[in-house]
């Protein structure tokens, strides 16, 4: 009877110990021997950015299958999908005109990302201000002939500043359907950011069916200030040029590696990034990051001889940032096949140091999840508490499948988001590191034990 009391209680200390040595092979590795930095270098500086439908979306579409054949991934292929095509054209020009008080003055400002573009001739009109759709909705036809200026900033109080943007993205998303269903001519965005600087932030704007289409651009945070204080002293009229194009959908691909399962290998967990980025910046941490940092989860069970029970794929998402069709096509093709995703895992908030993972699921799969938190805690890794998956995951979860976000630490991520600014040395390689150490070792966790 003692004995078997004894048993009862090595054997579970047995298992843990042993989960514990290959997680400690999984971040050591990855420290010492890592390629995910060097291989984010690649895709930034050879590549760049890497909008739906461009040259450079198709380069990084070879260069990531290229990438995961070099690894020798037991499977590399291309899933076709057809992916939005806007292109932003020439410089856009964003130009208070006649401020008596202040003098002329331009501002930096990028068209919003599926916006309508004004052509040659431009628009020029009188501003009017409003801290959000609501204000618009008041105002009604008062905006007639107007340029809707939108200056709701994110909260700086919110702590976790994905809420923050959550709150204040609503008018880059929507903003200009609602001013255009009232006569208005074109809208001027702040960019969604906690930051006071000079960088604009682009994004993807929503238009509604059967409301008129006005282009639609964003301005830095320190020209929103300006351009608000100065209509406290008098009305102005601005000048707003832009040359973007929506062109025919175009053929691009998902890019898929895997390592195949020996056990029961149609039981699938998928981890990945989107591989498309804005046509500014270099696509670094938004999401090239989250595309290395798959890929290289996969390459540390390859590299370190660890053999999946179950099937392990990388995916490189095409088109989150403007239309998400290679999530909606991935998921379709796996419903499709009677595919089962038990899990799916992405890396879509940069590459800055790790807190956790987000889940979307049932208690019970979340609660599994949550119960292998002390594996991750010597890693400075906790936080298991939130909820949320990801964008390019997110038509998966009809299927039953366990969503999984990993959840660096946000307080800088909207510094870069979107901007020019969102460039390779704006990545710190530690940090890159720990992410994907942190992927592959919730893979091996979630590959040995499952999801009940």
């Amino acid at each position: 009877m003692r004995r078997f009391t004894y048993l009862l209680i090595v054997l579970p200390l047995f298992s843990f110990s042993q989960h514990e040595e290959k997680i400690k092979e999984i971040y050591d590795e990855a420290f010492t021997n890592g390629r995910v930095y060097e291989d984010l270098r690649f895709l930034c500086k050879n590549i760049g950015s890497r909008l739906s439908g461009s040259p450079e979306a198709a380069a990084a579409v070879e260069y990531t299958r290229q990438l995961m054949e070099t690894y020798r991934f037991d499977t590399v292929y291309l899933q076709p999908v057809m992916v939005p095509h806007w292109v932003r054209g020439k410089e856009e020009i964003v130009r208070a005109i006649n401020s008596d008080k202040h003098g002329t003055f331009d501002m930096n400002a990028l068209a919003l990302g599926n916006s309508v573009g004004t052509g040659p001739e431009g628009v020029l009109a009188e501003v009017v201000e409003v801290s959000g759709i609501d204000e618009v909705n008041k105002l009604g036809k008062k905006v007639e002939g107007k340029i809707v200026f939108y200056n709701g900033a994110m909260d700086p109080t919110i702590i976790n500043t994905f809420g923050a943007y959550g709150g204040a993205v609503v008018q880059r998303a929507y903003g200009a359907s609602e001013a255009a269903k009232f006569g208005a001519k074109a809208v001027i965005v702040r960019s969604v950011t906690n930051r006071q600087d000079d960088i604009p932030h682009t994004g993807s704007l929503v238009y509604k069916p059967l409301i008129n289409k006005i282009p639609a651009v964003a301005i830095s945070t320190n020209d929103a200030n300006e351009l608000s204080r100065i209509l406290t002293e008098q009305t102005i009229n601005v000048y707003i040029e832009t040359h973007c194009q929506n062109l025919p959908d175009i053929l691009s691909y998902n890019v898929i590696g895997e390592l195949r399962g020996t056990e029961t290998p149609e039981e699938i967990i998928a981890v990945g990034g989107h591989l498309d980025s804005w046509d500014v910046g270099e696509g670094a941490h938004d999401d090239g990051a989250g595309c290395m940092q798959a890929i290289e989860a996969l390459r540390l069970f390859k590299v370190l001889g660890l053999k999946p029970k179950r099937t392990l794929r990388a995916v490189m998402w095409m088109n989150e940032e403007n239309g998400l069709k290679g999530g909606v096509e991935y998921a379709r093709v796996a419903k499709e096949k009677g595919e089962k995703h038990i899990a799916a895992l992405e890396s879509d908030s940069g590459g800055f140091q790790p807190m956790g993972f987000s889940m979307s699921g049932t208690d019970d799969q979340k609660d599994q999840v949550k119960a292998w938190r002390d594996y991750f805690t010597p890693y400075r890794v906790w936080d298991f508490d939130q909820n949320g998956g990801g964008a390019d995951i997110s038509p998966l979860s009809p299927q039953g499948t366990l969503l999984i976000g990993l959840r660096p630490s946000t307080q800088c991520y909207f510094i870069y988001h979107h901007t020019p600014a969102d460039v390779f040395e704006a990545v710190d390689k530690r940090e890159l590191e720990l992410g994907a150490a942190s992927m592959g070792a919730l893979m091996y966790l979630l590959d040995q034990e499952g999801i009940k």
